[in-house]
């Protein structure tokens, strides 16, 4: 297989499969003279699903990111198809970016930190030439400081995105689940949480981004183009 084909998919295809068609079958193809309720539910969840599990074999490992998003989308299904009550429609929204902010936060302190496997790793930066160039300025003990403050920045981006979840599933999705209007307050509510959540906290992502690049560059003396790996 080649690098190409291992690359994850482009944001297009993400859009596409975990947010436009299922929010066009839970609001349109979900009512008993379609799909209905349930299998409305099912079909929809399928799509995020069924991508999910593709991208993760093209991409040839399973993160701990993308299994929590497999896992929401089951759990948002056994909600939806058993019928519990909908308050769990909202702390389980709240609960998977929730478990991910506590991972990277709790990782710090340990041999595999988050950040490391999200942001600062051999895919994204040339982690040996940044910490060589580190090390000729005397500034490499300065990194792990450096890498808390960015881990913190983007554990907070999820916990915005867990309180934001919560607030916004528990003013949609209001209506019994196993209803077709509880399935319609479902794609409203992931039509919304686009623009609501993923938007501020991807801004907040790239700010801890930003924030790990410029330090680096400011310690190091190494150009933005120099820290990523050659092609």
């Amino acid at each position: 297989m080649t690098q190409q084909e291992n690359k994850p998919s482009g944001f297009f295809s993400q859009l596409l499969f975990n947010i436009i068609v299922p929010v066009i079958i839970l609001t349109r193809f979900s009512g008993d003279e379609h799909l209905g309720p349930s299998l409305g539910v099912a079909v929809a969840l399928a799509f995020p699903l069924g991508f999910g599990l593709w991208e993760l074999k093209k991409v040839g490992k399973f993160s701990f990111i993308s299994i929590l998003g497999i896992v929401s989308v089951l759990l948002t299904g056994g909600i939806s198809l058993l019928e519990l009550d909908v308050k769990y429609i909202a702390i389980k929204e709240a609960l998977v970016p929730g478990l991910i902010a506590i991972a990277i936060f709790v990782s710090q302190h340990t041999k595999y930190p988050l950040l490391k496997t999200m942001l600062f790793n051999q895919n994204t930066l040339d982690v040996a030439r940044i910490e060589k160039a580190l090390a000729e300025k005397g500034n490499l003990e300065k990194l792990p400081k450096i890498q808390a403050t960015a881990s913190n920045i983007l554990g907070g981006s999820f916990l915005f995105s867990s309180a934001m979840n919560y607030i916004l599933a528990k003013i949609i999705v209001v209506s019994p689940t196993g209803t077709e209007a509880f399935n319609n307050e479902l794609g409203r509510m992931t039509a919304l949480s686009y623009p609501v959540i993923a938007i501020p906290s991807m801004i907040l992502f790239f700010v801890a981004l930003y924030y790990l690049l410029n330090s680096i560059k400011k310690l190091s003396g190494l150009s933005l183009e120099e820290m990523f790996p050659e092609n």
